[in-house]
């Protein structure tokens, strides 16, 4: 199964080109996978692949103890590596508590400074230049987490996540049903979404004149097609900046640099957070509104049927990449340009005019529910169910096959 996952991640995830360079980072322990991914990057045509190990005990004490400040070479290697072509899998797998005796301010800080020295190589990201994807790897510190009465967590983590990433099954056909469902809702001309559950939900979303739901993979300008998360199950879009309004309540917790957050809402006016609140780890939401003045408003929303395999586990993951593939999210910070026509050739003066909101973040957080509702209304005035009970309505369902 282990080859059949990085067959999986070398061919769909990137979708490696002759001659690529690859760049892997990944938690040190787990080596032995990221071996493999080596090969099976040499054998589907990598020209040079370099793995770059994260020691999240390290990075603990370098928080707690260390100069935070963000060398030259860090950014640097980015910044060209991209200006080569190189594409980037990100293996990630981190322990949800290890972080929680950090102030949350340090960490923002620091991760705030380092998106602004890779602003060249985001952007070639954002912009349809470069591969990327973003996958998980078990490691133990994090499997006791998801499975604390199991007597072999990491094991169970790993079957898990073969089966979220649906590594057996043929991902052309998963391609031709996400792109069945963007059709289905681009051909709606949708003016405003209206969210509602039980949970305490009840929120408008304007959508740019010009806007695209995308979803599945992405389509670099040379025509490559890629998997920037496995596993997936969304399509999205990028809200109007200005147009959201009313309650959103969350409905997962939310692992946010090593701290959790959860029991969380907000309370939206013309596009901002005008109030916020959170049972557990307010001040880590604090420090991810603060980050920027983009960071108080919504940059995706992302629908995601409540009936997923992922849902179906009834698991709390604790990482984001899988969590978010359970429900319904939104995030708060960065647009995707794609999300809009011809975005992908605007400046970010452009996109901000056209309604799409920049930041320096970008984080997912989970609202979807068993009887979350969401009606959109269209430009002609039309009342259409997009979701219901959780999940698609028929209208976009029919599209399918």
């Amino acid at each position: 199964m282990f080859q059949k996952y990085a067959d999986l991640l070398i061919k769909n995830g990137l979708n490696v080109k002759k001659g690529q360079l690859v760049i892997i980072s990944a938690p040190v322990e787990t080596a032995d996978f990221v071996r493999l991914l080596v090969k099976t990057a040499y054998q589907n045509g990598a020209g040079r692949v370099i793995v770059r190990y994260r020691d999240e005990q390290v990075d603990h004490l370098n928080y707690l103890h260390g100069d935070l400040t963000v060398m030259a070479h860090e950014s640097l290697f980015y910044n060209e590596t991209s200006e080569q072509g190189a594409c980037y899998l990100t293996l990630v797998g981190d322990d949800p508590a290890l972080m929680k005796d950090v102030d949350a301010s340090i960490i923002a800080a620091r991760q705030k400074t380092f998106r602004q020295a890779t602003k060249p190589y985001r952007r070639r990201l954002d912009t349809m230049h470069n591969q990327w994807c973003i996958a998980a790897a078990a490691v133990p510190a994090w499997a006791k987490a998801v499975f604390p009465n199991s007597s072999q967590p990491t094991e169970d983590l790993w079957n898990a996540i073969f089966q979220v990433s649906r590594v057996t099954e043929d991902w052309q056909d998963r391609r031709r049903q996400f792109e069945q469902r963007v059709k289905a809702l681009n051909r709606l001309n949708i003016e405003s979404l209206h969210y509602q559950n039980a949970a305490g939900t009840d929120l408008i979303v304007k959508l740019p004149e010009d806007y695209l739901f995308a979803g599945g993979g992405s389509t670099l300008t040379d025509g490559t097609y890629y998997f920037p998360n496995i596993p997936t199950e969304e399509v999205f879009a990028a809200p109007h900046k200005d147009g959201i309004d009313g309650v959103l309540v969350s409905t997962r917790p939310l692992v946010h640099n090593g701290a959790t957050i959860d029991d969380f809402r907000f309370t939206f006016k013309n596009g901002r957070v005008v109030d916020y609140d959170a049972k557990v780890g307010k001040e880590v939401l604090t420090s991810i509104l603060d980050t920027d003045e983009g960071a108080r408003s919504i940059g995706e929303i992302a629908l995601v049927p409540y009936d997923s395999p992922i849902s179906e586990m009834n698991t709390i993951f604790y990482e984001t990449l899988i969590d978010e593939n359970a429900s319904c999210h939104f995030a708060l910070g960065q647009s995707y340009g794609e999300c809009l026509k011809n975005g992908l050739t605007m400046s970010e003066d452009e996109l901000k005019a056209h309604g799409l909101n920049q930041s320096l973040v970008h984080v997912d957080f989970m609202v979807g529910s068993a009887d979350l509702r969401i009606e959109a209304k269209t430009r002609d005035g039309k009342k259409v169910p997009i979701f219901v009970n959780g999940t698609f309505d028929s209208y976009i369902t029919a599209f399918d096959e």
